[in-house]
């Protein structure tokens, strides 16, 4: 019979339930039988032995929660018998972290075929982006999006349209309004997509936002750093970009920007400003111009072998259940392990999801200095959220709750698990680029969006994306993988699962054994081969982070 409960940590004082439990039955875990008292709903928690009003719970081995009221043994977990507590934690008396990588003998010698830059990055794809640099011309951004992307072959039209006449069709009919509701379209979805004219560029893409003047001086600034490390990305072969003219993100910000992340920056890059150029007919055709002399360069660019060590990773989830920390998560985190160990850079994000694991990763940072710089930006997050009345606590969303994450430091102490074991080579504020190999520590909100905004501003190529609920999170520019941390959400969104882990629940396979697929998964995304559902939906989802509070 199928394990039915599990204990993550020895010194935890909760199992999660891997199937629905109910009172009276008797389940065993670790060679100890225990007592189901209440109903308990798959992927929730129940307790080993009584609990008092404030003693403390404890999963993945620290503290996630104190009791509010007494709970039984065999008793479930709740918003209202438990509170969110964590563990205090500093970065003093620092010693440097020993690590035994695992055995990459099998990838030492694979290849993706990438497209080499001149800067020696290497991307999982050639996308030319058009970008504005402020919210005023959003408009004009429209416009040559609407005048390149279908001429181009890059529409993605899976229309409805033909579903819409078929209505039509009904109501010219007189149809009754039960007769619509209850009509059985059969029109097939249609896709019309042209051949590309540049059969070596992926897309052109527009990254439309809302930011660039209002706001504060440092909004500008981290803005223009965003948009360099979108320009500056391996992914990206060059850039149109659409300037105002008066607005605080001006035009000497942004290539300052761009000269830090790349000092020899050689790629196209075409600069307009509507305030000086004239008319939206002069502007609109001059942009068009430069963008197809720009993408005949560009697709001259072909995929070239390339080794793991170039791989940039972002690690991100969304839609999180009470699997995620013992399925996706973990396995996503023995695949980070795996491409630190063949020099490749991790980037693990979301900084309110890391509250309650603080001293673990500060003890995984390299030195006292990143130890310090770590704990700083966590303190300092923590303290503005709490300023303004949504501390940490408030991070789980109804969603989450409902399928078993009661407290963040629940939630956090899984969502910590995608970052694996290896040591923390670096710590980066919004919007820093990540250059060290190794696992890098990124402060971004917890907003599925914004940080995957910017985990790919700071250079991941491609996105491993956690999910128990199901979101269809994407990115302009990088390839973001579905991982579905339970079998039944696989079958059930079947259009926005790309991986499924919910093989380890079912004990089918080891977190090792789906970590390893992981990464020849990855291969198969870096080189073109595989192409996951954010991509073919056309989810660009792109959303700058203003370092206000977000959670």
């Amino acid at each position: 019979m199928k394990q039915r409960v599990i204990k993550i940590h020895p010194d935890d004082n909760v199992l999660v339930a891997l199937t629905n439990l109910e009172p009276g039955e008797t389940v065993q875990c670790e060679g100890i039988d225990y007592l189901v008292t209440e109903p308990v709903e798959a992927k929730h928690k129940m307790t080993t032995h009584d609990l008092y009003t404030g003693d403390p719970v404890y999963m993945y081995g620290v503290l996630v929660g104190k009791a509010k009221q007494p709970i039984q043994a065999g008793g479930v977990v709740t918003t209202f018998n438990l509170k969110h507590a964590t563990d205090a934690y500093s970065p003093e008396n620092h010693q440097a972290p020993s690590w035994t990588a695992p055995d990459v003998t099998p990838w030492a010698n694979r290849t993706f075929m990438g497209y080499h830059r001149a800067d020696g990055k290497v991307g999982t794809a050639n996308y030319w982006l058009v970008i504005p640099l402020v919210f005023c011309e959003n408009r004009n951004i429209e416009v040559l999006e609407e005048a390149l992307v279908q001429d181009l072959g890059y529409a993605r039209q899976r229309t409805y349209r033909n579903q819409t006449q078929e209505l039509i069709s009904l109501v010219s009919a007189g149809k009754t309004v039960d007769d619509i509701l209850q009509a059985d379209l059969q029109t097939a979805l249609a896709d019309h997509r042209r051949p590309r004219l540049f059969p070596n560029i992926d897309g052109v893409k527009f990254l439309s936002h809302e930011g660039g003047c209002g706001g504060t001086r440092q909004d500008a600034q981290a803005l223009c750093g965003l948009l360099a490390g979108y320009i500056t990305h391996p992914n990206v072969a060059g850039a149109t970009v659409l300037s105002l003219g008066c607005q605080n993100a001006q035009v000497a910000m942004l290539q300052e920007e761009i000269q830090q992340r790349d000092p020899h920056f050689g790629k196209p890059l075409f600069v307009l400003e509507q305030q000086k150029v004239g008319t939206e007919e002069s502007l609109i055709s001059q942009a068009l111009r430069q963008t197809f002399a720009g993408l005949m360069q560009a697709n001259a660019n072909v995929r070239k072998p390339a080794p793991l060590s170039k791989l940039c990773i972002g690690l991100e989830c969304g839609g999180s259940d009470g699997f995620s920390g013992i399925s996706a998560n973990p396995m996503i985190g023995y695949t980070s392990d795996l491409l630190v160990g063949l020099g490749a850079r991790v980037i693990l994000s979301e900084f309110p999801e890391l509250c309650g694991v603080e001293q673990e990763l500060c003890e995984r940072c390299v030195d006292s200095e990143t130890a310090g710089r770590f704990s700083t930006l966590m303190s300092t997050y923590a303290d503005r959220a709490q300023a303004v009345g949504s501390g940490f606590d408030m991070n789980p969303s109804p969603g989450n709750i409902r399928d078993g994450l009661i407290t963040d430091a629940i939630k956090s102490a899984g969502a910590a698990k995608k970052g694996g074991s290896s040591p923390v080579v670096a710590v980066l504020d919004y919007p820093e680029p990540c250059v060290k190999p190794g696992l890098n520590l990124l402060c971004t909100p917890g907003n599925d969006v914004e940080s995957t905004t910017a985990e790919v501003g700071s250079g991941a190529n491609v996105v491993l994306f956690t999910t128990g609920l199901g979101t269809p999170t994407g990115n302009p520019i990088a390839p973001v993988v579905k991982i579905s941390t339970n079998t039944a959400l696989a079958r059930r969104m079947p259009d926005i699962i790309d991986f499924n882990a919910g093989s380890i629940i079912e004990g089918d396979e080891t977190l090792k054994e789906a970590g390893e697929r992981m990464l020849d998964y990855i291969i198969g995304v870096a080189s073109g081969e595989i192409e996951v559902s954010a991509v073919r939906h056309g989810q660009d989802d792109f959303i700058p982070w203003k370092r206000g509070v977000s959670l």
